[in-house]
């Protein structure tokens, strides 16, 4: 599953587009596998992409969205929605992806663009209002993804 993984994210350093889509979907390996096999071995599926990534992939930036994010958060997001309040489980959801942003974009400015687009410079506060309307739209579609796979899981394994 892995390798699933892998290929995905090999997939987003070569196509023209869809980049973070690809990135996005390579994350649902894990989750079979935490579906499948449980939690710490959703976590092993996603460590070994990531890792595996790091060295593979030619384009590092795809290897680490993946490692910070898009293939760790599927896998944390079962976790994070046993808690029994909606509001603390939205608030951590939402805290975890505004501390990955904002680590993203320090990262990035540090060592991609030592000064912030003019357009960006003045409008920080439209890029995390978009990027958390973003973000809750992508946790939707993963509940209801992860849903599916669910239903197709208990199918085949008979349940």
């Amino acid at each position: 599953m892995a390798a699933g993984s892998l290929a995905l994210l090999w997939l987003a350093c070569v196509a023209p587009s869809g980049r973070i889509g690809l990135t996005a979907a390579a994350g649902l390996f894990p989750v079979a596998v935490t579906l499948c096999a449980g939690r710490p071995a959703g976590y092993l599926c996603w460590a070994a992409a990531s890792v595996l990534g790091l060295f593979m992939l030619p384009d590092k930036g795809v290897a680490v969205l993946f490692l910070a994010f898009l293939g760790l958060y599927p896998v944390a997001k079962g976790r994070l929605e046993t808690l029994e309040r909606r509001t603390v489980e939205w608030g951590l959801k939402l805290s975890w992806f505004n501390l990955t942003l904002t680590l993203f974009w320090f990262v990035m400015q540090q060592l991609l663009l030592p000064e912030a687009p003019e357009w960006l410079e003045h409008n920080a506060l439209l890029l995390y209002v978009l990027g958390n309307l973003i973000f809750v739209m992508y946790d939707v579609g993963l509940s209801r993804l992860i849903t599916l796979l669910r239903i197709r899981l208990s199918r085949a394994g008979g349940h």
